[in-house]
């Protein structure tokens, strides 16, 4: 049973800016005591949670005091950066338009505006443009922004969009008459998820538990009183996430409730909104599902008696399990990662050999082919796809070397045609640098993908220092795309490596699953096996190596600190997920139950100890640590602020070496950080100028094709 302890009123005494540098803060030692399967747990940092406590406040600050004047050394650098990585983005731009009901929308920037601005023209191109939201606007004034749900009407008539300004992923839903410009409707308190039904007055939103779960979907009629909404559905189990959304056929509203390792989808005809949801088929232990409406068919995309998934074809009358038949049967070498269907045609990303392609498969002859890509490393992805009836498919590339470029795809033709290439204004030229795959050896004879950047010309001699990023955590594939801020480290001397751990997709379903549960000390292991194979290779040294994770990858820079310090230099830990034991045991915190599929839960002995052995908070020991910077966001609501300030407050007491320890906390973000462009740039600059005086180059910089 927990404790709450009385934390007095003594404050922390305020510290000069040079006294802060030279003595960073220290957390009061408040001990929280409790027992879990025998063992005596002490949390002498528990106080910190208590957000409201003036005290805490007063902590964070302090940290944010002795990080600023310990860093404040790199201010010129620090500017350097920003102008630097600002230089590289066209600030007035636009995307490329995509078709939609007869509109072409488009969203573009304007220099010195940190958001976009939402626009579409009616029938042509060259149609007057109608600026529908104007994000920069509803921003005025306020510390943070952001936009969920957005969402127009099928008829063109409406937009609904969702708004946070708290960055604690707390949104009102609002109903904008475009015609006349006012808002109709306003609904507090909703979660991400939205759906129009064919009347355009009918949606489907939803709202979340306590804990931030995705659970019930509701109907509303426009300009009508939320009391007369009627709830659709709700799920009540906690471990199963909910959410809503119109299918691209614009023939249903489907409602999935998805966990880690089970699926159940419901759908409602958009024509009749008020119908009840029909279930696709019941759940069922470890099957997962999804479902893509075709022309006239239904498929189902399904781990079922597939570990790297199939797709299914189901009639739509009766879409149960016993119906399915085999519309791209199982392979062992291919993973299947998702699918999009249009009226003519169907596109399946894969993967194979760690790499996605495109598989195109005509509906009419049942004939397909691969759209293929020449680079030895990169990512594709579907890009602004919502017209049914198209026979153009649209994606976007990018490699480490290769800006994003986006193309229009011809189905039939198989034509690619490039729309768009991000321009880079301060000039970069490609042919500097150099992209590698590897093949890393793990310690149980697996063999981990790893995607370098370098200049070309760059000695394998030890002497470099490499930036090593890594994720590995609920199947997210890290793609080896385009990124220009990391330039600003390369033309300094780094190297830039990116581990494809297992936790992640990229060799397949079994890459995650080995990843995950009782088999995740695989992911810290894989992380720790690729930096000494870059060691052993001479991309760099050890006293050269930077490691770098956010979320649950700062739960692998965590893991991989404590079980291997000396291999690294610097760590930098964003928003890192490091209490994952105390995390896990608290059900009414954002995420934890969904999660006991993807962590273990603690009240299970055996997960328990498995957990145990590398949650970060819990390993923190008396020894030697390297230069460590912390980040966190006070409204962060994936990962709490107090698990990266119990951590670092830990770390504090128990390290023994002179290492600088930071501590960078946003007090207006949330998970991402700041909401704006030009403080997110800033963030990264910070970041780097840490990086860089970590291995001696805070003042040096390597001569650049692009100065």
């Amino acid at each position: 049973m927990r404790i709450r302890v009385c934390l007095g009123l003594a404050l922390l005494l305020p510290l000069g800016p040079l006294a802060r540098a030279q003595s960073p803060p220290a957390a009061r030692v408040v001990p929280k005591i409790d027992t879990l399967h025998g063992e005596v747990r002490e949390d002498d940092y528990f106080w910190l949670r208590d957000k409201k406590n003036p005290e805490v406040l007063a902590y964070l600050e302090a940290e944010n005091a002795y990080t600023a004047a310990a860093m404040q050394h790199t201010e010129p650098l620090q500017e350097q950066l920003y102008r630097e990585m600002l230089g590289r983005i066209k600030e007035t731009d636009l995307t490329v338009p995509y078709r939609n009901h007869g509109f072409w929308y488009y969203n573009r920037t304007e220099e010195g505006k940190p958001y976009p601005i939402y626009c579409r023209k009616k029938g042509s191109l060259d149609a007057p443009e109608d600026v529908i939201l104007d994000q920069n606007a509803l921003a005025q004034g306020k510390r943070f922004h952001a936009l969920g749900g957005f969402d127009v009407s099928p008829d063109g008539s409406r937009l609904l969009y969702l708004e946070d300004t708290t960055a604690f992923r707390e949104y009102t839903l609002y109903v904008k008459d475009l015609g006349s410009g006012r808002l109709t409707d306003s609904i507090p308190g909703v979660w991400n998820g939205t759906a129009w039904a064919d009347d355009n007055r009918t949606f489907f939103y939803l709202t979340a538990d306590s804990a931030k779960r995705g659970n019930a979907v509701w109907r509303h009629v426009t300009e009508t009183p939320r009391a007369q909404d009627v709830k659709v559905f709700q799920e009540d189990n906690v471990l199963e996430n909910v959410t809503v959304f119109r299918s691209r056929s614009g023939k249903y509203v489907l409602i999935p409730a998805d966990g880690f390792t089970s699926s159940e989808w419901r759908l409602i005809p958009t024509a009749t909104p008020a119908a009840e949801p029909r279930v696709i088929a019941a759940r069922r232990p470890n099957i997962e599902y999804s479902v893509e409406p075709a022309n006239g068919f239904l498929l189902i995309y399904t781990n079922d008696h597939a570990p790297n998934f199939r797709i299914a074809r189901a009639p739509e009358s009766d879409p149960g399990p016993a119906h399915w038949t085999d519309w791209l049967p199982h392979r062992d070498s291919v993973f299947v990662e998702n699918l999009d269907a249009f009226k003519d045609f169907v596109v399946v990303s894969e993967r194979s050999g760690g790499l996605r392609r495109l598989r195109v498969t005509d509906l009419r002859t049942n004939r397909s082919h691969y759209v293929t890509f020449p680079e030895v490393a990169y990512g594709v992805f579907p890009a602004g796809n919502p017209e049914f009836d198209t026979g153009t498919f649209r994606f976007s590339y990018s490699s480490l070397v290769t800006p994003s470029s986006v193309y229009d795809y011809d189905l039939r033709s198989r034509a690619r045609v490039l729309k768009k290439r991000q321009e880079i204004p301060s000039g970069y030229d490609g042919g500097q640098y150099e992209v590698r795959r590897l093949m890393a050896p793990a310690r149980d004879g697996e063999r981990v993908p790893v995607s370098v950047l370098l200049r070309r010309g760059t000695p394998l001699d030890g002497s470099r220092p490499l930036l090593l990023y890594a994720y590995g955590s609920y199947g997210a594939t890290i793609e080896p795309t385009f990124n220009s801020n990391v330039l600003s480290l390369v033309d300094r001397g780094f190297i830039y490596a990116i581990a494809h751990i297992r936790g992640g997709q990229e060799m397949g379903r079994r890459w995650y699953d080995d990843g995950k549960m009782m088999h995740k000390l695989n992911t810290f292991r894989d992380y720790i096996d690729v930096g000494e194979e870059l060691v052993r290779l001479k991309y760099t040294s050890r006293d050269r190596l930077v490691a770098n994770g956010g979320s649950a990858g700062g739960l692998l820079m965590g893991a991989v600190v404590n079980m291997r310090p000396e291999l690294f230099r610097a760590v930098v830990a964003d928003v890192p997920f490091v209490d994952v034991i105390n995390t896990m045991l608290d059900a009414s915190l954002p995420l934890t139950a969904q999660e006991w599929d993807q962590w273990g839960n603690p009240h299970i002995a055996e997960q328990y100890a498995y957990m145990r052995q590398y949650s970060p908070y819990d390993n923190v020991e008396a020894k030697g640590y390297p230069w460590m910077l912390v980040t966190t966001s006070f409204n962060d609501s994936q990962v709490m602020y107090w698990e990266p300030s119990k951590w670092v407050a830990k770390l504090r007491a128990r390290k023994t070496d002179s290492n600088p320890l930071y501590f960078k906390v946003n007090l207006a973000g949330g998970h991402g950080g700041s909401s704006g462009r030009y403080d997110r740039l800033r963030e990264i600059a910070f970041r780097y100028a840490f990086m860089l005086d970590a291995v001696g180059l805070a003042g040096a910089r390597q001569a650049s094709a692009n100065p």
